[in-house]
């Protein structure tokens, strides 16, 4: 296989996992679990979103976890559904910005009751602002491989939205398979799509695993030349909007895998296996990540960080 040499990974349990849960996680906690990905190595984080409290609860301490991340060279995004909550994300000192419409009128309807022309035309403003201080912004595309409400979804809809992004000054461009439909074949056209139309837009795959092909697309995209992922700790999210949503790509899943393939994503095994542990621990149920169970290949290392009885 033709694989690259090292990939980005960007983590996004502190947005797209908490925000999925039933009820609101205590600062201090959030902040034990960004503190232990950053001890692992992980540089890119998505760690919380500027939206209303009333309608996400979950995450209405974004400004108070903001001010109190450890910053230490590590880029910090902030979600934003408009000018307002974009203003507070850079008050708050977030990196980057990005924001998010959906891939078909049916699902950013439901998801933000406009139109995606609406929802465009409202970034302009977010774009401006960010512009105006200097914050990149990252567009994500969400249900880009297929949409519960609608089934499939054009590739040359997704990449519409993307130039839209782009047009904007948007540095990256987040395809979300928000629904876990995609499959290999189908991340092929789609970078493949990219590749000949938008050749020099950096974009990062962001997999769900809703039908259990999250990983086999993950190395459908390797080979397809993408080298810039979203994962979560322990495989923790799912779109409130996807019936029987299912969780990211597990970050210590996606290490392991990688590393063990000679792909260097800078970030420590063992240290990203205890975050997850400790995640669970915090959260007091089992995630659906499989390597913080299992441990790296080696026995006494597997031993060591999950406890493994190996006969030592």
């Amino acid at each position: 296989m033709n694989l690259p040499p090292e990939v980005t990974l960007r983590e996004v349990a502190p947005r797209d996992g908490f925000l999925s849960l039933r009820d609101f996680l205590p600062t201090d906690q959030k902040l034990q679990i960004i503190e232990s990905l950053a001890q692992a190595g992980i540089s890119h984080i998505e760690a919380t979103s500027f939206v209303s409290s009333k309608a996400v609860p979950q995450l209405r301490d974004a400004a108070d976890l903001m001010a109190r991340v450890p910053r230490n060279h590590i880029n910090y995004a902030a979600m934003v559904p408009n000018l307002t909550g974009a203003q507070h994300a850079i008050a708050a000192k977030a990196d980057q910005l990005v924001v998010l419409v959906s891939a078909t009128e049916a699902h950013n309807k439901k998801n933000v009751r406009r139109s995606i022309a609406e929802s465009l035309a409202e970034f302009d403003a977010i774009f401006a602002v960010a512009k105006e201080n200097k914050i990149p912004v990252i567009g994500a595309v969400a249900v880009s491989f297929g949409c519960p409400y609608q089934g499939d979804v054009p590739e040359t809809d997704v990449i519409r939205i993307a130039e839209s992004y782009l047009s904007r000054g948007a540095i990256s461009v987040i395809l979300a398979d928000t629904t876990g439909m995609a499959t290999p074949d189908r991340v092929q056209r789609m970078v493949g799509q990219f590749q000949d139309r938008l050749p020099r837009a950096d974009i990062i795959l962001h997999f769900h695993n809703n039908r259990g092909t999250a990983m086999a697309n993950l190395l459908s995209a390797l080979t397809a030349g993408t080298t810039r992922f979203d994962t979560a700790l322990g495989g923790m999210g799912g779109c409130p909007y996807v019936p029987q949503a299912a969780g990211n790509l597990p970050t210590e899943d996606v290490v392991y895998m990688l590393e063990e393939m000679g792909i260097n994503t800078g970030i420590d095994l063992e240290a990203i296996i205890r975050a997850a542990r400790l995640l669970q621990k915090i959260l007091g149920y089992e995630l659906p990540g499989q390597v913080m169970k299992s441990g790296p290949r080696d026995p006494k290392l597997a031993a060591g960080t999950c406890g493994i009885d190996q006969g030592f």
